[in-house]
């Protein structure tokens, strides 16, 4: 690596650079999307999966590289808690690390972890990293204009319940990817209109072995049932890949990891408690990876094996069937709220 592209890494490490996940620098992997069509799919047997619209979806899971430019740019107070200390003190944590006193908190990631997914986040905290999506990435203090309204009218929502009235707005641009638009992504074969039982393109539980190249067919999760060969894909320190670190395990629309790596929120109300979470995770046994499995927790919860990608709006040509079809994404008319 030449001398600028150590220096240029650094400052969006450290975040001195405008933040910008979608061009993350030398060294990073940027937040890039997959494009989801065959509007109006059937639903498989467990009634998940049909989606109206064409939508993109992020390619790999959230970053700790991508939440700590966005932690650079808006929470230098942090008055609603994005970051989680077990981000670096836990043996789990995606070692991102806080620095400074509220009101010029900075913050950094380990290089060895940057590209791995981020963890120990709640749904929260996803809601607010897509509403900064939506408002472009900007540099500010906590409020309307940065991380409580977009995708999601916040509007200081940290509480259970409070969280658990929030719906995704009509106008949304960026958003936690809905349960529908996360299992199409995952399971759904365009090309004979049926469903995968696994994430990996295939009908056969994965192997969770790191081989290089890969062979197809592979995860990062817990093997609890191989005595031989150990537990875990990738033990300590990281536990977690790389995104895209399993090269040839794609879903059919090319989206990696939404098996293992770490679980993922969706916007899935489960209860009146807990918000829906898909895909297993680095320290869960393979069956949390397979289609029939739906899992849950508070979205208030911050647990090392949570993680999420995010889902995008359509393009302005599939915004114009839909208005002509059964699914009508209209802008909505944003009322001044105090």
């Amino acid at each position: 690596m030449t001398l600028l592209a150590v220096v240029a890494l650094a400052l969006v490490l450290n975040g001195a650079a405008p933040a910008d996940v979608f061009n993350m620098g030398p060294g990073l992997t940027s937040l890039d999307t997959v494009t989801v069509g065959n509007p109006g799919n059937a639903a498989d047997f467990t009634g998940y999966g049909r989606v109206a619209y064409t939508y993109n979806i992020g390619k790999y899971e959230v970053t700790a590289a991508q939440y700590t430019a966005f932690l650079n740019a808006v929470a230098v107070t942090d008055t609603y808690s994005l970051y989680n200390t077990s981000m670096w003190s836990s043996d789990f944590g995606c070692k991102i690390q806080q620095n400074g006193s509220a009101g010029s908190y900075t913050y950094s990631v380990a290089s060895d972890w940057a590209n791995r997914p981020v963890n120990c986040v709640s749904w929260g905290d996803a809601a607010r990293f897509a509403n900064w999506l939506y408002n472009g990435q900007p540099t500010g203090v906590q409020g309307l204009a940065t991380t409580e309204d977009g995708a999601y009218y916040l509007n200081g929502a940290t509480t259970k319940a409070l969280l658990q009235a929030v719906s995704r707005e009509s106008d949304w641009k960026w958003a936690i990817t809905s349960e529908n638009e996360w299992y199409k992504a995952a399971y759904y074969n365009p090309a004979t209109s049926s469903y995968f039982f696994c994430t990996t393109n295939c009908n056969i539980d994965p192997s969770n072995i790191i081989t290089n190249p890969d062979p197809g067919n592979n995860a990062n999760y817990y093997d609890a049932y191989d005595f031989w060969n150990g537990s875990w894909s990738l033990g300590s320190p990281y536990y977690r890949t790389e995104v895209g670190e399993f090269e040839n395990s794609e879903s059919p629309y090319g989206t990696f990891d939404q098996g293992g790596n770490v679980i993922e929120w969706n916007e899935a109300i489960i209860s009146s408690a807990s918000r829906g979470l898909r895909g297993g995770a680095f320290d869960a046994p393979f069956y949390y990876m397979r289609s029939s499995q739906r899992d849950s927790s508070p979205p208030t919860f911050e647990d090392d094996s949570f993680g999420f990608r995010v889902s995008e709006v359509p393009e302005p040509a599939s915004l114009a069937l839909l208005a002509l079809g059964c699914v009508g994404l209209l802008r909505r008319q944003r009322n001044v709220r105090g």
